[in-house]
């Protein structure tokens, strides 16, 4: 079955100082921008604070996908859907209400989404399924870009797929997505992508994309 496929670039590697137009140069060929949040506890970097983030989400062309790798998750993520987020991903292994967070944020009007890092395994969270409209299966350790991709998190992405089965959830993969990796993650059942170094540190962001969306449908038919 050919499954949508959905490209959602990190900002993380883009010019933070231009960053109007490094999301300008990609807004017309993505389908989110995917926003990574770090708080220097949760993980080990810091990327942007609530109000800084707030202001690149207001500022947006098209939807923000916020993922967040912070500490306080439960009473953090719902201010993200609040400020107009189209998507809002919460780490399982920070989460204290797992449950109650991901209601709040689809309340919130966002969709709610669930990491997971790569020493966690999805049967420990699969019973949080009926309210996700996202997994999130880290193919990297979160925390920095340009990590290489972890190809023994595709047995993981299997499993997650065989959890979805054909409810509409999304099944996105974040690490090291590029042209040499992307066909893989596809064929192991993951529909949505994150790709940061290999669209930013391209001469040309906007063609990345569109070779990354190729690549991926055709291994998806």
């Amino acid at each position: 079955m050919t499954r949508e496929i959905r490209i959602t670039p990190s900002i993380l590697n883009a010019d933070f100082d231009h960053l109007d137009q490094e999301i300008g140069k990609i807004a017309g060929v993505s389908d989110l921008i995917h926003l990574d949040i770090m708080d220097n506890i949760f993980v080990p970097n810091f990327t942007f604070d609530f109000e800084s983030a707030s202001t690149i989400i207001k500022g947006c062309p098209i939807g923000v996908d916020a993922h967040l790798m912070v500490a306080n998750v439960d009473e953090i993520a719902p201010k993200y859907a609040q400020v107009g987020c189209a998507s809002v991903t919460i780490h399982a292994e920070a989460s204290e209400n797992i449950a109650q967070t991901l209601r709040t944020i689809r309340s919130e009007g966002s969709r709610s989404g669930l990491a997971i890092k790569p020493n966690s395994s999805i049967e420990e969270y699969e019973r949080f399924s009926d309210l996700v409209d996202m997994f999130l299966i880290m193919t990297v350790e979160p925390g920095f870009g340009g990590q290489k991709f972890m190809s023994e998190m595709m047995d993981k992405v299997r499993a997650t797929r065989k959890v979805i089965g054909n409810r509409p959830i999304w099944l996105q993969v974040d690490g090291g997505i590029s042209l040499e990796t992307i066909e893989i993650a596809v064929e192991a059942g993951a529909d949505t992508f994150v790709a940061g170094s290999a669209v930013f540190k391209s001469d040309d962001p906007a063609h990345m994309i569109n070779a990354l969306r190729s690549l991926a449908k055709s291994a998806s038919s």
